[in-house]
């Protein structure tokens, strides 16, 4: 009797330790705790008012720009026009050997910021000390404007050969984050869609027509 009582209760011990086994790996400690690391958590894309700069060396014999720099320009402008607030600062070299250089070149400066689709009332024009700059003295331009950006990458704080956790390394997503703040044109959009055009129905119906003629091969079986 004692016998069997002891057979029963060793029965019971290994089925209870079977499930218990069972159980824990079904709540594998590892694998859930990875669920929450979330690389665009970690590095947020967040939207903030920067300073953006160009700065446009100007030799000391120069007396117009050449198409290339025109180019820049016209660029700095149009990202202006786009995303820039306040006014559009153009700073001059001031008791450096290009100086009159850079005066002679002005008229062409603002002719380009103007072609990019910069207003010229936003435009501010100053003058800086550029005596120990050298003979080729930028003219820098700046404006205020919304950016995207997200932390700084490079964070290594655990070396990753001392770790059996199955999370994402402190640094992982940071450099795809950058890439996307650094390459959206418009840096609202990161904040919701934009508002939809209304739909024009004439241009809808002639799409839909020429679909159900077949116009670029047989005539299409579908009506609406």
């Amino acid at each position: 009797m004692y016998r069997k009582a002891l057979v029963n209760s060793a029965g019971l011990l290994i089925l209870a330790t079977a499930a218990a086994g069972c159980g824990s790996i079904g709540r594998d400690p590892i694998t859930v705790g990875s669920v929450p690391e979330d690389y665009r958590t970690r590095h947020p894309i967040v939207l903030s008012e920067q300073e953006r700069t160009l700065d446009v060396p100007i030799a000391s014999g120069a007396r117009e720009l050449n198409i290339p720099v025109k180019s820049n320009i016209r660029a700095f402008a149009a990202n202006f026009a786009a995303s820039g607030t306040g006014t559009l600062i153009v700073m001059q070299p001031v008791g450096s050997a290009n100086e009159q250089a850079v005066k002679r070149v002005q008229g062409d400066i603002l002719q380009a910021l103007a072609d990019g689709g910069a207003p010229r009332s936003r435009i501010a024009v100053q003058h800086y000390d550029a005596s120990a700059h050298g003979s080729a003295a930028a003219v820098r331009l700046s404006y205020a404007g919304v950016t995207a950006s997200t932390t700084p990458c490079g964070n290594w704080p655990d070396d990753l050969t001392e770790t059996v956790e199955n999370r994402n390394y402190a640094d992982f997503g940071c450099s795809s984050q950058q890439n996307l703040a650094a390459i959206v044109a418009n840096p609202g959009d990161l904040l919701g869609p934009r508002q939809s055009s209304p739909i024009d129905a004439t241009q809808r119906g002639t799409v839909i027509e020429d679909y159900q003629s077949g116009t670029n091969g047989a005539a299409s079986e579908v009506r609406y």
